[in-house]
């Protein structure tokens, strides 16, 4: 179980926005962009160690991301390269967010074990490598077994309650520790907690489609 899985539900209070947000007249690509543009000033903002600014751009990147699907919805305009750039964009934020964090000089391990930067740069390259993974699992998975059938424009399939820490996990993590000064705590939990959610998702693919096929 995590937070993807319950999307519908703890979105319904956002709706008032949502439909706010098509009468504005912006296309969801448009609005995918304006979250992009928000997710990059929140990586600025981190890198000069603004976290407590990052963070509030953040949550507005992550809302607007929530928004974009909604209002493809409410004025029909779905397409299939909104539903890819979507993806695209998040992993874009994602990554750079998480790098900016690295490079912005907080001490992670180092302040404690007064160990060298490179440490710390490795805790943060796992964090990007665990985010990225942990969300590339589901594309491949639906390309190589054939997920295809769509629920308001997203591909419905097992993985999406499958997994403890995904994408909404690490937003709220990561903000968390920007607003309440232990980021390089968020860092390492991310660092953990996406690798673990990818090997789970790795378990339950290996023990449902494991098995040998024959020809």
């Amino acid at each position: 179980m995590n937070i993807t899985s319950l999307r519908s539900k703890l979105t319904g209070w956002m709706n008032p926005f949502m439909r706010l947000m098509a009468l504005t007249g912006m296309t969801p690509n448009q609005i995918t962009f304006l979250s992009f543009i928000f997710g990059i000033g929140a990586a600025v903002c981190y890198f000069y160690t603004a976290f407590i600014l990052g963070s509030v751009l953040l949550i507005i990147s992550g809302i607007l991301d929530l928004t974009d699907g909604s209002v493809a919805r409410i004025t029909n305009k779905k397409s299939d390269f909104g539903a890819i750039i979507d993806w695209i964009v998040d992993k874009y934020v994602d990554g750079i967010v998480l790098l900016a964090v690295g490079l912005s000089g907080i001490q992670i391990i180092s302040q404690f074990a007064g160990t060298s930067r490179t440490l710390d740069m490795a805790i943060v390259g796992l964090a990007v490598i665990g985010s990225i993974m942990n969300t590339f699992i589901k594309p491949v998975t639906y390309a190589e077994i054939g997920y295809t059938c769509k629920e308001d424009g997203k591909i419905s399939d097992p993985l999406e309650g499958v997994g403890f820490f995904g994408r909404p996990e690490t937003m709220i993590v990561l903000i968390a520790g920007g607003l309440f000064g232990f980021m390089w705590l968020a860092i390492i939990i991310i660092a953990v907690c996406t690798n673990l959610s990818a090997l789970q998702r790795i378990w339950y693919l290996w023990r449902k489609h494991g098995e040998y096929k024959t020809e």
